[in-house]
């Protein structure tokens, strides 16, 4: 077994790490893949409202194979927990597939030819 290797914390640990540099790209391809996404945008806080603050989270990935080197990954995550419903925000959405859903669609595949069904999905 190798020796293990510790995560950091906090943006602070992470850029105070042996792998400061490694920490750093995984941060940019987090950041590039939310603009590519268009995941948010920034916008002007408004008067009297208090801002959601985020965090990063920093995980080492193991490789396909056992030569394959570990991946750095950061995430940048909201910290939701600190919203007020009514305040902050009036919906809620999950994007969850239904069991109901589900069951449809494989219902609709076995009463149609599945194998173009398939290839349409």
């Amino acid at each position: 077994m190798g020796v293990e290797m510790t995560e950091p914390k906090s943006y602070e640990e992470a850029m105070t790490d042996k792998d400061a540099k490694k920490w750093s790209k995984a941060m940019d391809t987090e950041m590039e893949s939310l603009r590519k996404n268009r995941t948010w945008i920034l916008v002007k806080k408004p008067k009297g409202k208090s801002i959601v603050s985020c965090k990063w989270l920093f995980k080492h990935k193991e490789g396909h194979t056992e030569t394959d080197p570990k991946k750095f990954k950061a995430r940048l995550v909201a910290k939701g927990f600190t919203q007020k419903e009514g305040i902050d925000f009036n919906e809620i959405f999950s994007p969850v597939a239904k069991y109901k859903t589900i069951r449809i669609i494989l219902t609709i595949a076995t009463q149609f030819d599945s194998g173009k069904l398939i290839k349409w999905m």
